[in-house]
């Protein structure tokens, strides 16, 4: 754990993402599936979403597929990692 770059989405790094096609910004949590909550932006690594983000990096683009279309979302930035703060323990 402690060689992992500090710019690579890890399980319970906190992200934000930011829609190509509206510009939008929104912020999640990447957990294990029976930690998840929509609502309050913790998605599950089982989803498309958290399977397009674990181990993406700060700066690509990730694109997920939806009923409407795929969605192209950049990460913007790793608001927490828990490698880089030393919680091994997440």
């Amino acid at each position: 754990p402690s060689s992992v770059p500090s710019d690579v989405v890890t399980m319970h790094s906190r992200v934000r993402l930011q829609d190509l096609e509206s510009t939008a910004e929104r912020e999640y949590e990447l957990v294990f599936p029976n930690e998840a909550d929509s609502g309050a932006g913790r998605i599950s690594v089982l989803a498309p979403l958290g399977a397009a983000l674990i181990g993406a990096r700060i700066g690509e683009v990730v694109e997920v597929p939806t009923p409407r279309g795929t969605r192209r979302l950049l990460v913007r930035a790793l608001l927490f990692q828990p490698e880089a703060a030393g919680r091994y323990d997440l």
